[in-house]
């Protein structure tokens, strides 16, 4: 997405109409996006857990398509760098749900690029961590944060082997309804969960993916296109010697 683009959707979205918007404190503004499908009508179950498996082999050099749909889907791409912050700093501090990885293997030399995103561990070290309880796993594998009671602490952060969290270190003026964000939180990936809960099976970087790397389903249904796509191909887990379960698993690596 160009810078010009970029800055006009977020201009748009933050002199949206008051029928599509509700100020809720001055100078923050929660943008309402009508939902593509019917709300969630039943309770989260555990009959259902939602993995991924991500291909490297098709994981592009130089693409960011996943991750600029990512920051698309959740509104990180409404906050702009504090003034007088160095592009150095900011690059650190802004958020980021997916980040892009390269491997090196030692012995042969070769290089493997991956996106690297929570994987939303069975037995996740950010939960068990958290003071609050803010930090916590839905029946159907999706690790989250509740904003209302996370207190900033971040051991969640220190704890998670994937340094798949990241903290708010700024104000945000403007925000999506379906995610909301503010200064002193921490966030991370949640399986686009607003689109689980409405009906969709999908998220926002596997529709993205021109390359078709990511596919996305329930673990637990053997006729899934993830559960498929395990059986077919070969896949690890990132530090498998934690023996954390994760939902999220890589192939030709």
């Amino acid at each position: 997405m160009s810078k010009s683009n970029d800055s006009g959707r977020r201009d748009f979205l933050k002199k949206a109409v008051v029928a599509s918007s509700v100020t809720v404190a001055p100078g923050v503004i929660l943008h309402t996006l009508q939902a593509q499908a019917e709300p969630r009508t039943t309770p989260v179950t555990d009959k259902v857990r939602w993995g991924m498996l991500i291909d490297t082999s098709k994981c592009a050099e130089g693409c960011k398509d996943c991750v600029e749909a990512c920051n698309k889907e959740n509104g990180l791409d409404l906050v702009d760098k504090p003034e007088g912050a160095s592009e150095e700093l900011w690059e650190r501090q802004r958020p980021h749900w997916i980040r892009q990885v390269k491997l090196k293997d030692n012995m042969t030399g070769m290089l493997t690029n991956l996106v690297m995103m929570c994987q939303h561990c069975e037995h996740p070290p950010c939960v068990d961590v958290c003071p609050t309880g803010a930090s916590f796993k839905r029946v159907d594998g999706i690790v989250m944060v509740d904003r209302h009671i996370c207190i900033g602490c971040r051991y969640c952060m220190m704890a998670c082997p994937y340094k798949a969290r990241s903290f708010i270190h700024a104000d945000v003026a403007a925000k999506l309804t379906h995610t909301p964000r503010g200064k002193g939180c921490v966030e991370s990936c949640n399986f686009c969960v607003h689109r689980l809960d409405n009906g969709q099976t999908t998220t926002a970087c596997q529709d993205a993916c021109k390359h078709q790397a990511i596919v996305f389903g329930d673990l637990k249904d053997p006729e899934s296109p993830v559960s498929k796509a395990l059986k077919k191909y070969p896949s690890v887990q990132i530090r498998a010697d934690l023996k954390l379960n994760t939902g999220v698993r890589y192939t030709n690596i």
